[in-house]
């Protein structure tokens, strides 16, 4: 469910940033992004205007819409939080291998004999 809630949320962002970049300002914006006859001849100014204006308060709305719902839905879901220094050593009550390897008795090593030198 927040996996959803989190790509919706993504989505709209995405096309609210797009929307909001498409409007008319007085730095032109990305107003003439698509060659400026295709957009501009469609609709009027003020008609184009209206829609992009409406558009941009339906996401907007949709947007922190989303938001609430992502807060709550995470507020609810239960997180376990676990620390390192929390954490117990675990024991094990097997020997280490290396204990295991060493001989059992004293008959089956035998003295290293040191030749002297001259």
């Amino acid at each position: 469910m927040g996996t959803v809630l989190l790509v919706l949320q993504l989505i709209v962002a995405i096309f609210l940033v797009a929307i909001i970049l498409l409007q008319r300002s007085n730095g032109g914006a990305l107003n003439g992004l698509g060659g400026g006859t295709s957009v501009n001849g469609l609709l009027s100014a003020r008609g184009k205007g209206n829609i992009l204006t409406r558009i941009t308060a339906v996401l907007a709305t949709l947007f922190f819409a989303l938001s609430l719902a992502l807060s709550i839905y995470y507020s609810r879901l239960e997180v376990r939080t676990t620390s390192i220094v929390d954490a117990q050593p675990v024991e094990t009550s097997e020997q280490a291998p290396a204990e295991e390897s060493e001989p059992s008795s004293s008959e089956d090593t035998a003295p290293i004999e040191v030749p002297e030198s001259e």
